[in-house]
C-alpha cells in the first residue's frame, strides 16, 4: 500500500542508495557497448564551493539532458569534477588561518601553506559533489576528476610547454589588472567597473624653455588620480586643439618631482573633455601605457605590490627629478593617503586650479573586492590570436552552435578583438609555472626539472643550479582542457576515442569568455576539433521581485533550502519550468511550493489508481484498447510524449515541462481520472471495460513516469518501484528504461469526441465564472442545430456533462433562445440560457467598467515604458515588473472582451 503523503527526504535517500547500488549512471556498460555515445562534462564548480541556485539552474538543465539521452539507449558519460580555482581557494584559507589566529600564509612558507590547502580540500572540497547528488545530478561519479589530479596536471605542463615552443606562450613586461590586496594579476573578466563619486582635480604644470627655465606659462591637467602624476612622462593633447598647438614639442616641470617632461600631441586626448590637455602615466594606465609607447616615452612604476607609494631607490623615478624633490616624503604612503598628500602639496604651491566633483567607474576585484591598479610588471602571456580564428572558423562552419544563437554575436566581438592572455598569477595555489631560471636569467621550460637541469647543463657545460618561478597558472588555463584531459589527454586512451568530441556544453552566459571561448581555443590548437557540438547558454537566477541575488541585499535563496523544504523534483522542475531561452528566471519559495503541489497531485492520482483496483499488467497493449475515453488518453499521452521529447531536444526547457505539467495535471489527473470515475466506481458496469480502464490508468502512470523522470528523478523512480511490484518478475531502475514511445498510437475519433467532450465543459465552466453565475447554480445547455454525431455525443455523456458541468438539464433546438450566452465548441453552437439566473445587462455594465480600468492601467504603463527616461534609470527589475504588469493587464482585458462578447449574443 502507498504511504498516504509523498515524503521526499525519505525517498531521495533510498532512491538515492538504489542508483549508487545499481551503478546506474556508469558510462561504457557492457550492454550499450554497440550504442551511440553521448558525452557532456560539467562546468567544474569550485572546491570552495556549496551549491548555489547558478549550480541547480546550470545541473538541473545538464541533467535533463543526460536522463533523456540515457533513456533514448545512448551510452552516456556526464564526466563531473572540482576545479582548483586558484585565487578563490587561496583566499579562504587564507581567512581561514586569520579567523583562527594561525600564522599567514607567508610566515609558514610555500610548502607548509599548500600543505594546509590539501588539508582544507579534503575536509571540505566534496561538499558541493555532495549537494550535487542530493539535487539527483546522474554524472558517473566514479570518474569524477580535480584540476590538480595528476594526470590533469600532466596535460597541463604539456600543454604549456608545446604552446612555448610554438611561440604561443611568451614572457613580457605589460600593464596587467593587479589586485593589491591579493597580489596578482587577474583578467579584465575578473575585473568588475563599479560607479564611484570622486572628484576631478585639475592641476598647473610649468611650462619651460629650452633652458629648463619656467615661462610663466602653464598647463592645465585634469585627473582623478593625483598620487599617479609622480609617475607622469609625457602631456597629451590633441593634434587639431588650436589652443595648444603651440605648445606641442616643448616641456613642462613636473611639480613635486621637477621631472622635465614632454607635451605631446595624441589623438587619444578629447579636446571635450576636463581641459584637453591629459598627463600620461604609463605604468599606471592602459591608455596612458599606449600614447607613451607611440610617443616614445619611457613607463615609471611608482607604486609597490600593496599599492603603496614606492620612490625612495626607484632608479626609473630618480632619474631624471631633481635631488631634492618634494615627493620624497609621500614614501611609503598607501595610495589613497598620497592622494589626499599630493593634493594638499600641490596647493601649498598655488597649481591647484579647480577640483569638480565626478562620478566615473573604478576597476575593483570581483574576489577581494580591492580597487585595482593597472601595474607593470612580468607575466606570462598566451598569444590567442590565431587560436581565436580557428574558434570562430568553427562556429561559422557550423561545428559549434550556441543556443540561443544571439550568444554567437557577442562570441564573435569578444574573439575578434581578443589581447594576448595573461596566465601567471602570483599565488601559490595552482599549477605552478614549469619554468626555470639560471643565475644569468636564462629560461628553460621543461615539464618536469629534471627537463630544465639537462637543457641548463647542455647550454652551459655543467650543472647549474635553477629556481623555479613561484608563479602559477590562471585556473581557466587548465579549464580550458577539461573537455579532453579528464578522458586521459595528451595519451590516445578508448574514453578520448569514444567520447570527445563531447555532445553539449550547458553553462551560464556569464563564462562564455572565461571558459567556453577558451576551451574552444584549447580544444581546436591541441586535439584539431572542437571540443562539444552544441553550447547551451542559459540565464540567470534573480530573487521573486527580478532582482540579482547578492548576500549584501539579503535576497539569496539556497537550493539546499529549498530541497529540505518542498524536495529536489520540486525545485527541479520550477527551474525547468521557467527556463524559457534568453529571460532570467525569478525564483522565489511561492513557485517552488507550487510544484512541489504537482508532485503531491500526481502522487494522489497514484495512490487513486491502487485504490481503485489500477495495477499493471505485463500483457497489456495499448493498441487493443476499445473504450473511447481510454483510447483518448492514450492519444493524449503520445501527443505529450512528443512535446516533451521535442523540447528538451531543441533546448526549451521550459516547452517541455509545460507539456509534460499539462499532461499529467490537467488531461490525466483532472480530466482522464474523473471521466473515468463512474467506469473504476460506478455499479454495474462492464467488467471488461472496467479491467480495461485499470490496466490503461496503470499503464499511464508508468508512462507519466518515464515522461517526468528527467525532470523529478526522484519521485518517478519510487513510483516507478512501487507500481512494478504488480508484475511477475522484478523489473529494473527507472533511470535504465527506455524512453516512452507511443507515436504510433493516434485515435482521431477518440480524440475528436473525448476533445470535445472535455472543451464543452471547460467552455460552460468558464462561461460560468465570467459572468458571476453562483457557484451552485444549475443552468440549463441547449445544443444549437446539433446533427446525429453530436446528439449521440450527448447522449453517452449526459451523465457527466450534468455532474461536471451543473447543469439542470440538456436540450437541443434549432436556434439560441433569448437571452442565452452562446458558445462555440469544435464546430457546434451550444447555448446557456442564463435569464433569471444572472442580471445580464448589470454583467455587461460590470464588465464595460472593468475593460475601461484595465485599458487605463494598460495605457499608464506603456507610458512609463514609452519613456526612454524611465528605461535609462530604473533598474532592470522594475522595468521587467512593469511589463509584466502590462502584460497580466491584458491578459485580462482578453477576458473580459470574450466575456462581453458572449453577452452580447445574449
Amino acid at each position: 500500500m502507498m504511504d498516504k503523503t509523498f515524503d521526499p527526504a525519505a525517498v531521495e535517500a533510498r532512491v538515492s542508495a538504489a542508483w549508487e547500488e545499481g551503478q546506474a549512471f556508469r558510462a561504457g556498460r557492457p550492454e550499450r557497448a554497440g550504442a551511440e555515445p553521448f558525452s557532456i562534462v560539467i562546468p567544474p564548480p569550485n572546491v570552495t564551493g556549496s551549491l548555489h541556485m547558478g549550480h541547480a539552474l546550470n545541473n538541473t538543465i545538464q541533467d535533463i539532458v543526460v536522463r533523456f539521452e540515457r533513456m533514448r539507449g545512448r551510452d552516456v558519460l556526464w564526466q563531473p569534477g572540482t576545479d582548483h580555482a586558484g585565487i578563490a581557494t587561496q583566499m579562504v584559507v587564507e581567512r581561514r588561518l586569520a579567523e583562527t589566529q594561525q600564522p599567514g600564509r607567508r610566515e609558514l612558507g610555500r610548502e607548509e601553506f599548500l600543505r594546509r590547502v590539501w588539508a582544507w580540500k579534503e575536509e571540505s572540497g566534496g561538499t558541493i559533489i555532495g549537494q550535487l547528488k542530493r539535487l539527483g545530478a546522474s554524472c558517473d561519479w566514479s570518474r569524477e576528476r580535480f584540476t590538480m589530479d595528476e594526470g590533469l596536471s600532466r596535460a597541463v605542463l604539456k600543454t604549456f610547454v608545446d604552446l612555448h615552443a610554438q611561440g604561443l606562450i611568451y614572457r613580457d613586461k605589460r600593464l596587467v589588472n593587479w589586485d593589491p590586496k591579493f597580489q596578482t594579476a587577474i583578467s579584465d573578466l575578473e575585473v568588475q567597473q563599479i560607479e564611484v563619486k570622486g572628484h576631478l582635480w585639475h592641476f598647473d604644470y610649468p611650462v619651460v624653455d629650452e633652458a629648463g627655465a619656467e615661462t610663466g606659462a602653464a598647463i592645465t591637467v585634469a585627473t582623478t588620480r593625483p598620487e599617479t602624476m609622480l609617475g607622469d612622462t609625457a602631456v597629451a593633447v590633441h593634434p587639431d586643439d588650436e589652443r595648444y598647438r603651440h605648445l606641442v614639442g616643448k616641456r613642462v616641470r613636473l611639480p613635486l618631482v621637477n621631472r622635465l617632461i614632454p607635451i605631446v600631441a595624441d589623438a587619444y586626448s578629447d579636446p571635450e573633455k576636463g581641459t584637453g590637455a591629459v598627463k600620461i602615466t604609463p605604468a599606471h594606465d592602459f591608455n596612458d601605457f599606449e600614447v607613451g609607447r607611440r610617443a616614445g616615452c619611457r613607463p615609471i612604476n611608482v607604486l609597490d605590490a600593496e599599492a603603496r607609494i614606492q620612490i625612495a631607490g626607484n632608479a626609473d623615478f630618480l632619474e631624471g627629478a631633481a635631488p631634492e624633490v618634494a615627493a620624497l616624503a609621500l614614501d611609503g604612503l598607501d595610495r589613497f593617503e598620497a592622494r589626499k598628500t599630493v593634493v594638499a602639496l600641490m596647493e601649498e604651491r598655488g597649481l591647484l586650479r579647480a577640483v569638480e566633483p565626478n562620478t566615473h567607474a573604478v576597476p575593483h576585484g570581483d574576489r577581494s573586492g580591492a580597487v585595482i591598479e593597472p601595474y607593470l610588471t612580468d607575466q606570462w602571456y598566451v598569444n590567442v590570436k590565431p587560436l581565436a580564428e580557428r574558434a570562430l572558423q568553427a562556429v561559422r562552419d557550423g561545428k559549434t552552435r550556441f543556443v540561443p544563437d544571439n550568444y554567437e554575436k557577442i562570441f564573435f566581438q569578444w574573439l575578434e578583438n581578443i589581447e594576448p592572455w595573461c596566465v601567471s598569477r602570483q599565488l601559490w595555489w595552482g599549477h605552478q609555472i614549469p619554468v626555470w631560471y639560471d643565475a644569468e636569467g636564462g629560461i628553460f621550460v621543461a615539464e618536469s626539472e629534471a627537463e630544465a637541469l639537462a637543457q641548463a647543463r647542455a647550454k652551459h657545460g655543467r650543472e647549474v643550479a635553477l629556481t623555479r618561478d613561484p608563479d602559477v597558472l590562471d585556473t581557466w588555463f587548465s579549464s580550458a582542457l577539461w573537455p579532453f584531459s579528464t578522458l586521459g589527454w595528451p595519451d590516445k586512451t578508448p574514453d578520448l576515442a569514444r567520447f570527445y568530441p563531447t555532445n553539449t556544453l550547458v553553462t551560464g552566459k556569464d563564462i562564455i569568455f572565461f571558459w567556453v571561448a577558451r576551451m574552444m581555443m584549447m580544444g581546436l590548437h591541441l586535439t584539431d576539433q572542437a571540443p562539444f557540438e552544441t553550447v547551451y547558454l542559459h540565464t540567470l537566477v534573480r530573487d521573486e521581485k527580478g532582482a540579482k541575488m547578492s548576500k549584501s541585499k539579503g535576497n539569496v535563496v539556497d537550493p539546499v533550502d529549498l530541497i529540505d523544504r518542498f524536495g529536489a523534483d520540486a525545485l527541479r522542475f520550477t527551474l525547468a519550468a521557467l527556463a524559457a531561452p534568453g529571460r532570467d528566471i525569478k525564483l522565489g519559495p511561492q513557485r517552488v511550493e507550487g510544484y512541489r503541489n504537482f508532485a503531491t497531485k500526481l502522487w494522489n492520482a497514484a495512490r487513486f489508481a491502487e485504490m481503485n483496483g489500477c495495477a499493471l499488467k505485463a500483457d497489456f497493449r495499448p493498441e487493443t484498447v476499445k473504450e473511447t475515453l481510454n483510447a483518448w488518453a492514450l492519444t493524449e499521452a503520445a501527443k505529450a510524449m512528443a512535446e516533451v521529447a521535442q523540447g528538451i531536444t531543441v533546448y526549451r526547457f521550459n516547452d517541455a515541462a509545460a507539456a509534460a505539467y499539462r499532461f499529467v495535471w490537467n488531461v490525466f489527473c483532472d480530466w482522464y481520472l474523473e471521466l473515468a470515475k463512474p467506469v473504476l466506481q460506478g455499479e454495474g458496469v462492464d467488467p471488461a471495460a472496467r479491467a480495461e480502464t485499470q490496466a490503461t490508468v496503470a499503464f499511464l502512470i508508468d508512462q507519466i513516469a518515464k515522461l517526468l523522470h528527467p525532470f523529478m528523478p526522484f519521485l518517478t523512480e519510487e513510483l516507478w518501484a512501487i507500481k512494478g511490484e504488480a508484475l511477475p518478475t522484478q523489473r529494473g531502475l527507472l533511470a535504465l528504461e527506455s524512453w516512452p514511445e507511443l507515436s504510433a498510437y493516434q485515435n482521431a475519433l477518440a480524440e475528436a469526441e473525448i476533445g470535445w467532450l472535455v472543451d464543452l465543459i471547460s467552455e460552460i465552466r468558464s462561461a460560468r465564472s465570467e459572468t458571476n453565475v453562483p457557484a451552485g447554480a444549475q443552468i440549463p445547455l441547449v445544443l444549437v442545430g446539433a446533427d446525429e454525431s453530436v446528439r449521440a455525443r450527448v447522449e453517452r455523456w449526459s451523465e457527466t456533462l450534468v455532474r461536471l458541468a451543473r447543469l439542470s438539464e440538456i436540450g437541443f433546438a434549432e436556434a439560441a433562445p433569448k437571452n442565452a450566452v452562446q458558445l462555440l465548441v469544435r464546430g457546434s453552437v451550444a447555448a446557456l440560457p442564463l435569464e433569471g439566473i444572472v442580471d445580464l445587462a448589470a454583467e455587461v455594465a460590470r464588465l464595460k467598467k472593468e475593460a475601461g480600468k484595465a485599458r487605463t492601467e494598460i495605457g499608464k504603463i506603456e507610458g512609463k515604458l514609452g519613456n526612454a527616461d524611465f528605461l535609462a534609470r530604473a533598474p532592470e527589475e522594475v522595468v521587467d515588473e512593469q511589463r509584466e504588469r502590462r502584460d497580466a493587464e491584458a491578459a485580462r482585458l482578453a477576458k473580459i472582451e470574450e466575456a462581453l462578447a458572449r453577452l452580447s449574443d445574449a
